[in-house]
């Protein structure tokens, strides 16, 4: 276990994935600062951490259930036709319903970001709060709904690490403890930098449509899928590593020449 959680490909995917964790997040915090401000002052801070450790939990909770859902790799389906040809397995039939997903949600996402920023916040604060009770019972809800991209996004980080499925389970449940526990320490800080920089989060989204296409094609690969006779590979996560870490490096020049422009 140890041997695998320190190999290069652990690592690169932990790290990766703790950030997209992070980024994908902060719609949660956002919710939850706004639930626990309806609440007396004295409540507030418990409100926040009991909502980002339940959150946490059922996120663990979901892992377990795809991650057993995914492991099921034996053919129950086959499709043969004369352009196409598939082994259908649960596996990857949650790969590839996973990847859609992915995609459809992020394009949606971005699209409510660039047309109207508000409409998380302005949705969250038309909820009606009563008592800490309600607050919590509310915030568990939106996690739950949050928490669906995110356990997809650790599937397609971590799927083919490993050939034990229980390693790359543990790999998953790291990541969220660390992104959960930043969270509860760095809360408003990530929340500030975030708004100053919205363009993390789109590029987080943005992440999240490579992400979702590469699901679709590891779905076809497990499924030994051809098309018009030709068989679908699949895409080595050093692609997406690498796509990932060069755009936060252009991100980064951006953020310096805009701060040096202000400066002048």
């Amino acid at each position: 276990m140890l041997d695998f959680l320190l190999t290069t490909d652990a690592i690169m995917a932990l790290l990766t994935l703790t950030f997209l964790e992070i980024i994908l997040g902060i719609d949660n915090i956002v919710f939850i600062s706004i639930a626990a401000n309806k609440l007396q002052e004295n409540q507030r801070n418990k409100a926040t951490n009991i909502g980002l450790i339940l959150a946490m939990l059922q996120r663990i909770i979901l892992l377990f259930f795809v991650s057993f859902l995914v492991g099921l790799s034996k053919p129950f389906f086959t499709i043969k036709l004369s352009w196409i040809n598939a082994e259908i397995s649960w596996q990857a039939l949650i790969l590839f319903v996973g990847g859609l997903f992915l995609i459809y949600k992020s394009t949606t996402e971005i699209r409510e970001k660039v047309e109207d920023p508000n409409y998380d916040e302005d949705n969250a604060k038309s909820k009606v709060i009563k008592s800490l009770s309600n607050a919590i019972v509310q915030i568990v809800i939106i996690d739950f709904i949050f928490s669906i991209d995110s356990i997809l996004t650790a599937v397609g980080m971590t799927n083919g690490l490993h050939n034990n499925h229980n390693y790359t389970l543990v790999l998953m449940i790291i990541a969220v403890m660390i992104s959960i526990a930043i969270m509860i320490g760095f809360a408003n800080p990530i929340r500030k930098f975030i708004d100053a920089h919205p363009s993390i989060q789109i590029l987080g989204l943005a992440f999240l449509i490579l992400i979702g296409f590469m699901l679709i094609t590891e779905a076809a690969h497990l499924s030994h899928t051809k098309l018009f006779n030709q068989t679908v590979g699949a895409i080595p996560k050093g692609y997406l590593y690498f796509a990932i870490a060069f755009s936060l490096f252009v991100e980064f020049l951006n953020f310096k020449t805009v701060k040096k422009n202000l400066k002048k």
